[in-house]
């Protein structure tokens, strides 16, 4: 009976372990990232050490989390996802988004988000593949007129997804120019400009260029890892306080 006890016992720490994990693989799918480890802890009702330790259990399960204690996380690769089914109106959503993409005036991103939807309708059922085919909902908008834009938008996404500084000329809006190494944060996209949001290190401050404004840029190989996940924070604290935009 003690042995028979001592294995239940074992059964019970094994699936409340699984458990705990399981909310943790859901709290990083679905709260907006990054998440720090306060917010996960609470989450899956544990202490912030335990939490430290399961993400590294997840991490060497093959989860792909991005980000450290202090800084938050990130899931990036999550291979217990079973194969997707979406609703009728989840097809017609992706469908219609990624029509939208035209709107961005980035042809690299169009056909990617062309090749992503073909991939997803290629593993769907059959009824849900026919759904796709012939969805009803459409955007008629005409495409933005093309901006003369010389920069390797390839390289702008590399610096933001790799978190590299770039050297760049810059004219801004008034014609002056300046040479900035700049920590680039992300890509805007509107019916009327393409932007880059950036740390600018001559103005120690965030900054908006322009595209067509970046004459030429490059990487000058140092890395401002992990500093992107505080500064978009902070940035984004400072919008919704003051409700103004950064500056070129």
């Amino acid at each position: 009976m003690p042995c028979y006890s001592r294995d239940l016992l074992t059964v019970s720490v094994s699936m409340a372990r699984t458990d705990r994990l399981m909310r943790l693989m859901d709290a990083l799918r679905r709260l907006p990232a990054p998440v720090t480890a306060t917010r996960l802890a609470v989450e899956t009702g544990v202490s912030r050490r335990q939490l430290y330790r399961d993400i590294a259990t997840l991490r060497a399960g093959g989860a792909l989390i991005d980000g450290e204690a202090g800084v938050g996380y990130r899931l990036t690769g999550d291979p217990a996802l079973p194969p997707q089914s979406f609703s009728r109106l989840e097809i017609e959503a992706l469908v219609l988004a990624v029509g939208e993409l035209r709107q961005t005036g980035d042809a690299a991103l169009e056909a990617a988000g062309r090749m992503a939807l073909a991939r997803i309708i290629a593993t769907l059922a059959d009824e849900q593949s026919r759904q796709a085919m012939h969805t009803v909902l459409r955007s008629f908008r005409p495409p933005p007129a093309r901006v003369d834009i010389s920069v390797d938008m390839s390289l702008l996404r590399r610096a933001c997804w790799e978190e590299l500084a770039l050297d760049m000329r810059y004219r801004d809006l008034e014609g002056r120019v300046t040479r900035r190494e700049v920590w680039p944060l992300g890509l805007s996209y509107s019916d009327r400009a393409l932007k880059l949001l950036a740390w600018c290190c001559l103005r120690r401050d965030w900054r908006v260029f322009h595209a067509p404004g970046i004459e030429d840029a490059c990487l000058n190989g140092r890395s401002f890892r992990p500093r992107r996940v505080t500064l978009m924070r902070d940035y984004a604290a400072r919008q919704a306080a003051s409700g103004s935009s950064a500056k070129a």
